[in-house]
């Protein structure tokens, strides 16, 4: 929930929302949430009895049951990108702090203490029945959502939905939700160049990276312009566009990971139709889509970071508040080098002058 909204006091009854919900029926729950000064799982929730019913995001029940229902489409997103994935649930191997999805089309990285809030909910369009699962954290913002299709298996839907359902279904009970800290970039502490230099020229392995920020107390913008020009550069702010652009015209296989403080959704292969609509660019491929608000990107980092074989290059887009939006690898099993093709394309990136860069981000 954004700091700016009214507050918990003098948010709008459920009943309030619920007509404003009928008034506006084209706007997106989100916008019409944020218009409203309320979180969009308020918003949700005040359907409760009206075609929505409160679940329990109980990961033991809810992951080995979508495997059932076959094809749905994964949804996560954040403020400035969304990533939707069509395809089935398979393997989910369980975990207190994180916990994975693995396939070939839906793959996530999920943390369940971000998984507060659930709802099953059906919304009339016309003759037909629109059905999701939507998951929301603490603070009232959507994690993961799961909408059925025309091919899934209805059937073992509402079974599922019937095992997470929870006893108490009572209407117009808005949920508590405590408004997020804003993010924030931190202050290095003095000395940390060197450790942090040190320590990453010997990773072996990516995902040490996060252990390494961890320590040094270190966001990850922040760990880019202390890394020198061998590990971290900046590119300018079109270098998404282009890279989406380049990576389809010329068939290069990506990795493309968005995420929020519940979920990271990837998605692994090919992207082959891109297409600009105002600030938004868009991936609209058979079984994945992804919608990027480019106007909300201020910084564009091209990363290496060693590997089991060489290194491995990202590129990744940031907020003006230097929280990360998108980020991309080339497509690479383990124990492969970083294929040819993507390290070209991300090393020949337009790139910025690192001082300048550096200036204009202060």
């Amino acid at each position: 929930m954004n700091a700016d909204q009214i507050s918990h006091e003098n948010r709008p009854d459920a009943a309030t929302i619920r007509e404003a919900r009928a008034e506006n029926p084209k706007t997106r729950e989100r916008d019409l949430a944020a218009s409203l000064g309320v979180s969009e799982a308020e918003l949700v929730a005040s359907l409760v009895g009206h075609g929505t019913r409160r679940i329990e995001p109980r990961f033991d029940v809810l992951f080995p049951a979508l495997q059932e229902v076959g094809n749905v489409m994964a949804l996560t997103r954040n403020e400035s990108a969304v990533h939707e994935k069509i395809g089935p649930f398979e393997k989910f191997l369980p975990g207190n702090r994180a916990a994975l999805v693995l396939g070939e089309q839906i793959d996530l990285r999920m943390f369940p203490g971000n998984w507060v809030h659930g709802f099953a909910v059906e919304k009339r369009d016309g003759e037909d029945v629109r059905r999701s699962l939507q998951f929301f954290d603490a603070h009232g913002d959507a994690v993961q959502k799961i909408h059925a299709r025309p091919e899934t298996d209805l059937g073992a839907w509402d079974r599922l939905v019937d095992k997470l359902s929870l006893e108490d279904q009572r209407p117009d009970m808005l949920p508590d939700v405590t408004p997020a800290e804003p993010f924030s970039r931190k202050t290095p502490a003095d000395g940390v160049e060197t450790a942090l230099r040190d320590r990453w020229q010997s990773m072996k392995d990516p995902h040490q990276f996060h252990g390494l920020l961890r320590d040094l107390d270190l966001d990850r913008v922040s760990a880019f312009e202390l890394a020198g020009e061998t590990w971290a550069w900046p590119l300018d702010q079109g270098s998404v566009p282009a890279l989406l652009r380049l990576a389809a015209s010329e068939g290069i296989p990506i990795m493309c990971f968005v995420g929020n403080r519940g979920c990271i959704q990837i998605h692994t292969g090919a992207v082959k139709t891109v297409m600009d609509r105002g600030p938004w660019i868009n991936v609209m491929d058979p079984t994945f889509h992804l919608h990027l608000r480019t106007d909300h990107i201020h910084e564009v980092w091209a990363v290496r970071k060693p590997a089991d074989i060489g290194h491995v290059t990202s590129i990744e887009a940031y907020g003006r508040d230097g929280q990360q939006i998108i980020q991309f690898f080339g497509m690479r099993g383990e124990g492969n080098a970083e294929r040819a093709d993507w390290r070209g394309l991300a090393e020949n990136l337009p790139r910025l002058d690192r001082a300048v860069a550096l200036g204009a981000a202060e």
